[in-house]
């Protein structure tokens, strides 16, 4: 299957499948075209006497300074070197690989002025896995991701480095290994290849991407959990939700009635005298819902955002260049600030049910396990998520809130979404782990249920966690049954739907 940059519409699992090479992409004629016939605009305003910003000017604070057309590509190019300040450990591989894809469709759209050529050259990148090194830190999200994509472009011109394989090699050994020449940029091509938002989309993609499994799994330890303290299905009634539709309350609350269907264990105890249950269960449908209607709302701007163009200026005749500002990263940023805290939520609420399995009630032994005392049984991986939970906190103050004027003050409100994304990646990889300690105490609690048996997809999940980490009978090390249940997550091995 192959995708047409510059004209399809790509969605978070299309650039997905062009990162992972299910998806090929290519540049069909109209792409083509409209490349060609930008650029053909951008040499007729870069030969003007007219000053055009980042044409034939310098850039931020210089933009009153013009610049000669013989002057033009080392103008370009120092535009790359002079930004390449990023800092700190790089970011995967893979991410600089979606940058690249989504910084490609952009450039195909036809309004950034780049030549065919550079273009096809972070084509062959791409194709081949030569994949540049990109520091995660020192970009503010506007004007754009400025350090980062500098980092990911140096390599056209022959500076900066590739991955190869788990080691980093200089791009001048890279691109003579694969007789490639550096290219010389001309004008415009500086800054459109580092104007825009494509670091924090990138971060947005893949966080989206793991986050719709951890709905979807919050769901299933949430139903487990329940069946383990033998809780209520009514809270879950379709009447229920129809009254306050949200859709992601509707959507939690038919999943857990699917979870749950066929249950001999919640039957067993359908009037029993407890009248209702704490909040962490009962109130599954609005709080994992909440959560998902924030994966919606950040999955839909992210969508927009990958089909945009967000570079600057915008090339719209041989006469009209815009100087806007597209490559702002606020409309990401702030909801990736509300998803982080969506996200937090769902370990939040899993910490409280694990705490409540723990607690000897219902037929539970204390600390889920039969012979306390000499044994500590799971008192212990509580802690763990309570830690976890509390980092989530710390990692939810919303770096979209400031701002801190740069370029000498010609820049002087930025988004700060770069980071936005990253926290949102650190706060879903917590949660990974808070879930899957939920999943060993609720597979723990169902043992004390038995020979009640469960839903087709629980007893499925039972099985794949039984393979692996056993049931607890007396204390062991915990460690490797929690990295277990972990891998388990993180490879999505537990069944959702």
């Amino acid at each position: 299957m192959t995708f047409d940059y510059g004209i399809g519409h790509l969605t978070v699992d299309k650039v997905i499948g062009l990162a992972n090479g299910t998806l090929k992409g290519v540049m069909n004629k109209q792409a083509i075209d409209k490349v060609n016939a930008c650029r053909k605009m951008v040499e007729k305003m870069a030969g003007s006497n007219k000053a055009v910003y980042g044409i034939n000017t310098g850039f931020g604070p210089l933009c009153d300074v013009q610049i000669t057309p013989a002057e033009t590509s080392k103008l370009q190019e120092n535009l790359l070197i002079t930004h390449a300040v990023g800092v700190g450990n790089p970011i995967s591989p893979n991410l600089s690989k979606i940058m690249m894809i989504c910084k490609v469709h952009a450039l195909c759209q036809g309004y950034s002025g780049i030549r065919l050529e550079v273009i096809e050259r972070i084509l062959f990148f791409i194709n081949n896995d030569l994949l540049p090194v990109v520091p995660k830190q020192g970009s503010v999200g506007a004007s754009g991701d400025l350090a980062p994509l500098s980092h990911l472009f140096l390599p056209l011109i022959g500076e900066g480095e590739f991955w190869a394989g788990g080691e980093i090699v200089s791009a001048k050994q890279v691109l003579s290994k694969h007789s490639l020449t550096p290219i010389q940029l001309a004008a415009k091509e500086g800054l459109a290849l580092i104007n825009g938002t494509q670091f924090i989309l990138a971060h947005t993609i893949t966080g989206l991407k793991k986050m719709e499994y951890l709905l979807d799994l919050a769901d299933v330890a949430g139903a487990m959990s329940i069946e383990g303290y033998q809780g209520s299905a009514s809270p879950f009634k379709e009447a229920l939700h129809k009254i306050r539709p949200f859709k992601g309350s509707m959507e939690v609350a038919a999943r857990m009635r699917m979870l749950f269907d066929n249950s001999q264990n919640l039957a067993a105890h359908e009037d029993c005298a407890r009248v209702q249950d704490p909040y962490s269960m009962r109130c599954i449908p609005q709080v994992h819902g909440a959560s998902r209607n924030a994966y919606d709302h950040l999955n839909e701007l992210a969508e927009i955002e990958m089909n945009s163009v967000t570079d600057n200026p915008i090339i719209l005749s041989d006469t009209e260049a815009i100087s806007g500002g597209n490559f702002h990263g606020q409309p990401l940023a702030m909801a990736l600030d509300y998803t982080s805290i969506a996200a937090s939520e769902l370990g939040n609420i899993s910490d409280r049910r694990s705490y409540l399995l723990i607690e000897g009630k219902f037929g539970l032994p204390r600390l889920l396990t039969s012979a306390g005392g000499l044994n500590s049984g799971f008192m212990i991986p509580q802690y763990t998520t309570a830690a976890l939970v509390s980092e989530n906190k710390s990692l939810c103050f919303p770096p979209s809130a400031d701002s801190i004027p740069t370029s000498l003050g010609q820049e002087d409100h930025v988004s700060m979404g770069s980071i936005s994304g990253r926290k949102f990646n650190q706060i879903l990889g917590n949660l990974e782990k808070i879930l899957a300690i939920e999943l060993m105490y609720a597979a723990q609690a169902m043992e004390f249920r038995r020979p009640n048996t469960f839903s087709t997809l629980i007893e499925k999940n039972i099985k794949i966690i039984r393979a692996k980490v056993a049931k607890l009978e007396e204390d062991r090390l915990l460690k490797d049954d929690i990295n277990a249940i972990i891998a388990m997550v993180s490879n999505q091995t537990i069944i959702v739907k």
